[in-house]
């Protein structure tokens, strides 16, 4: 965000202090260690401070592998993957319903993480029910507002245990879920029965259920979508989405964000047209004011948000599509604010690679911005070191 530079240092300073072993997100930063000094002599004394291990983590890359770290690309299988990981050291892959799954199961996966020089994210829609990418593998689940009406939320929590294992032993590190909509529109809509239930306080407790379940399995969890699209007017896929006004929206659709921005999940922002918030024509997802609103929480009764902001689907949703290119939208969501630019193919990851660096050069895109989000991003993958 260009709002102030002391907003990013002290993202900085805040990404600082999450220095661990790795192994999933962490939402609590740890304490940064203080300087230790030791004195030579009644005359002398030096004072060595412990490694700084965000320099450590960002000196490894180029600019161009910083900018990677926060693209996220769907893959058409192994090779795509390979190369696309290989060549440009992007943060993550994306396994959609078009993906050659054989990448989960005959042993390629592993060898395309060796490639990574840090640990790369696999990433998955499976929510159950319409929108399940690998239910042929691990077999199908049924939607979220099926489940309310068949479970509790301690018995769902049981059952995402179950279903959390089995993408980790694809190699899944990341799912895009749960959806926290709130909505009441029909079964078979854009959200419809995605959504647990057009009570915010349901959708919060069964939300929360599965992602305690998912973290205590270790796959990452992203909420969406901010600010809400449950009662959005159409469908991002295939044009402008226009939400009731922010103000409607605090009791509604933001409750559920409200409650979980501190459970350790990321939060994916989609493309919204929000009145009251968003500048007409600029959809949540490349909109300062939505991330600004996200980050400080202010705007809507909640915590200060410090983990990763993701984008929806930059490259296959009219939304954003009919708007602006794949390379501008990246850059847009980027400058906005957002950590982590989303979409659908690899074909345009070199010419968006070079926008970017262009608009780094330019000043566009604060180089301190960049590294305030490649922490970001790396904090939740847990791929800082101990330092």
């Amino acid at each position: 965000m260009r709002k102030t530079p002391l907003l990013v240092l002290a993202v900085l300073a805040a990404v600082a202090t999450a220095c661990s072993s790795g192994g999933g997100a962490d939402p609590t930063p740890s304490q940064a260690a203080a300087p230790e000094s030791t004195s030579e002599s009644s005359t002398q004394a030096t004072t060595s401070a412990k490694p700084d291990c965000t320099a450590g983590y960002l000196g490894q890359f180029t600019l161009r592998q910083k900018l990677a770290q926060l693209l996220t690309v769907g893959v058409t299988g192994a090779d795509d993957a390979a190369n696309v990981v290989g060549t440009e050291q992007v943060g993550g892959i994306f396994v959609g319903g078009w993906t050659d799954l054989t990448l989960l199961s005959d042993g390629r996966l592993e060898q395309i993480k060796q490639s990574a020089k840090v640990p790369l994210m696999v990433t998955i829609d499976e929510e159950g029910g319409r929108v399940s990418r690998v239910k042929n593998l691990i077999g199908a689940a049924p939607s979220a507002r099926a489940t309310v009406d068949a479970m509790t939320a301690e018995q769902f929590h049981d059952a995402t245990l179950t279903r959390g294992r089995a993408l980790k032993d694809l190699g899944v590190t990341v799912n895009f879920a749960p959806d926290v909509d709130v909505s009441a529109q029909p079964a078979d809509s854009v959200i419809g029965d995605r959504s647990f239930s057009d009570d915010p306080a349901v959708v919060t407790r069964y939300a929360d259920a599965y992602i305690r379940a998912m973290r205590e399995v270790g796959v990452g969890t992203v909420l969406k979508h901010f600010p809400g699209h449950g009662s959005g007017s159409g469908d991002s896929h295939r044009g402008a989405v226009r939400t009731p006004p922010l103000e409607s929206m605090q009791t509604v659709d933001l409750v559920p964000f409200r409650a979980l921005i501190g459970s350790g999940a990321g939060v994916m922002v989609g493309h919204l047209d929000v009145p009251g918030l968003t500048t007409p024509d600029v959809p949540a997802s490349i909109s300062p004011q939505v991330m600004t609103l996200l980050r400080e929480g202010r705007g809507y009764g909640a915590a200060p948000f410090q983990g990763p902001i993701f984008t929806d689907d930059l490259g296959g949703m009219a939304a954003i599509t009919n708007r602006l290119s794949i390379a501008d939208a990246v850059e847009a969501a980027l400058v906005a604010g957002a950590d982590n630019a989303l979409w659908i193919t690899t074909d345009a990851v070199p010419s968006v690679l070079d926008q970017l660096e262009q608009a780094v050069a330019t000043g566009r895109l604060p180089a301190a911005q960049v590294d305030a989000s490649v922490l970001r991003m790396a904090a939740f993958k847990g791929a800082l070191p101990r330092c």
